[in-house]
């Protein structure tokens, strides 16, 4: 599918439910846009690839300003999914995605089961998507979102409504906001899904001491950035030792050495978020810092890494107090 994607004979390059991705860094979410916004800046077929800022059926306008707070360690974000809707991504934006020498997933988010299903219909019936994200559990949107993320049911249901009606990769984006996620990742693997993205942002607020007014106008929004890097390594340990299927991990990748962490614990792959506001170019710079770490390890293969942490203690004692 791809040429390129083998380098100095260390093979970069993971296969996940017949998608091949040159190598195992991916942009995530809300963080990169419809993969057009920085073109100038970024040789985006260095990526493994791009997943696309979340799409409803409608438009939406999303949350009212301010809506992006920097604070210590990360980002707070209450974007309330704004997005062109499908159908003017079909039409303004897939025909570029299509020229993309990367892999395309589609990030679908909804209210309802039936606009998750609607969505994913619209995008069936066009060429240019390899797979698809379902967001679950955003923490930053009055209706549905966290509410779906939180009911092991529903993820389940969602799950097994999206599988019937696609053959293509199907990832589910699990919150970190319960107490364990293992049975999460169990419900969505149950259901059908090829595949699990961990985790999506923590609840977080801010709050201005001379205003005594929130720094979010909906008070509480996702968090995002180094400061969640410990929650995320031990929710995709523990979602990684609860199914088989692959893991992409996600929170506080800001260099190599944090995606070589997630690789360790078990992620097959890993996504790049708020590091690319900081560097647009993060992700291929932690892709191939992964490939020379390899190098100097020794190591054929990327996916060496994936899994072969030495952890002294057993899983079942640490998820006893998990």
């Amino acid at each position: 599918m791809y040429e390129g994607y083998e380098s100095d004979m260390i093979t970069t390059s993971v296969t996940l439910a017949g998608v091949q991705f040159k190598n195992r860094v991916l942009v995530a979410s809300g963080t990169y846009g419809y993969g057009d916004d920085t073109i100038e800046l970024v040789d985006v077929s260095k990526l493994g690839g791009i997943i696309t800022k979340s799409l409803s059926m409608k438009p939406r306008d999303g949350n009212p300003p301010p809506r992006i707070v920097e604070t210590a360690g990360g980002m707070l974000n209450s974007i309330g999914l704004a997005n062109i809707g499908v159908h003017r991504f079909l039409t303004e934006k897939l025909p570029f995605l299509r020229t993309l020498d990367t892999a395309i997933i589609a990030n679908i988010a909804a209210s309802s089961i039936d606009e998750y299903c609607n969505v994913l219909d619209a995008l069936e019936a066009e060429k240019g998507i390899n797979g698809y994200e379902i967001n679950v559990s955003c923490p930053n949107v009055k209706e549905g979102g966290l509410s779906f993320g939180t009911n092991p049911t529903m993820v389940e249901e969602i799950t097994r409504r999206l599988r019937s009606r696609t053959k293509k990769l199907l990832s589910i984006k699990l919150t970190p906001n319960v107490t364990h996620i293992s049975e999460f990742a169990r419900a969505a693997e149950s259901a059908g899904a090829d595949a699990l993205s961990v985790i999506n942002t923590l609840i977080g607020m801010g709050v201005n001491i001379h205003t005594r007014k929130p720094m979010l106008s909906t008070v509480t929004g996702g968090l995002s950035g180094p400061a969640i890097k410990p929650v995320a390594l031990a929710k995709v340990y523990e979602a990684s030792k609860a199914v088989k299927i692959p893991v992409i991990g996600i929170g506080g990748i800001m260099n190599a050495n944090d995606a070589i962490e997630f690789l360790m614990v078990g992620a097959s792959a890993v996504q790049v978020g708020t590091a690319n506001y900081i560097d647009p170019g993060a992700g291929i710079k932690i892709a191939e810092g992964i490939r020379v770490f390899c190098e100097a390890h020794n190591l054929s293969d990327v996916g060496d890494l994936v899994g072969s942490l030495d952890a002294k203690t057993e899983f079942s004692a640490i998820s006893s107090w998990l």
